[in-house]
């Protein structure tokens, strides 16, 4: 009863939160497109399998790519999210539409993608910093299938997944922005070759992407406690 009821409230927030998305049920297409043209084209269905667990190999550009996945849903109507286990995105430069999500531990991360896949609100799920293991593949995969949704594990560890992809930096690939005196001074982009295996399927593509530079913060968080001058 209690679970059931959790789950109304969670609807509830995310209807009132965005009013003008489309409801997951009323966008069945088999995939969710990564937004990159030239990386569509080698999955098997020109995108991510919805209703199934799919990993990317961290690294080699593989958070540039899933961004863009959750962007691309966005850009369609539905809902994504990302949950960042490990602590690695600043939220101050995140970006606007995709909805970010910091747990506190390993468990939490688990607990937060399992709960939101199976909360039917979002066309997109990638966790990224907490390696499932076990039957927790089982259980993500599982909540995948029953809500319909995409759901990506960035991690190397070898799991069950009815997709795998990995990617790397090509060397020597980078394009340099250049200072007054000709002098490299900055990297406008570079290109990565991705890799797509399923039952059946392998396939590589080389795309280049732009390369993001957040500013530096130059202050601690406001949301950080003070310790200083404690025990």
């Amino acid at each position: 009863m209690a679970a059931s009821s959790a789950l109304r409230d969670l609807r509830e927030l995310l209807d009132l939160k965005f009013p003008d998305a489309v409801p997951l049920q009323r966008h069945r297409t088999e995939v969710v497109a990564t937004g990159i043209g030239e990386l569509d084209n080698i999955f098997p269905s020109g995108g991510f399998p919805r209703g199934r667990l799919s990993v990317w190999t961290p690294g080699g550009g593989a958070t540039a790519v899933l961004r863009s996945v959750c962007r691309s849903a966005v850009s369609g109507g539905e809902r994504s999210v990302w949950i960042d286990g490990g602590g690695t995105m600043a939220g101050a430069f995140w970006d606007a539409g995709p909805i970010l999500i910091r747990p506190t531990s390993r468990l939490q991360a688990l607990r937060a993608a399992e709960s939101l896949l199976r909360s039917g609100g979002f066309a997109v799920v990638v966790l990224a910093g907490a390696d499932p293991e076990g039957t927790e593949n089982v259980r993500l995969s599982r909540a995948a299938h029953e809500s319909g949704s995409v759901c990506v594990a960035l991690t190397s560890s070898a799991t069950t997944s009815a997709l795998r992809a990995s990617s790397s930096i090509r060397p020597h690939s980078y394009v340099w922005r250049r200072d007054p005196h000709g002098d490299a001074a900055a990297i406008d982009a570079a290109t990565i070759e991705v890799r797509i295996s399923s039952l059946g399927w392998n396939r590589r593509a080389r795309v280049m992407l732009p390369v993001r530079r957040d500013e530096p913060r130059m202050a601690l968080p406001t949301d950080l406690p003070d310790r200083r001058g404690t025990r």
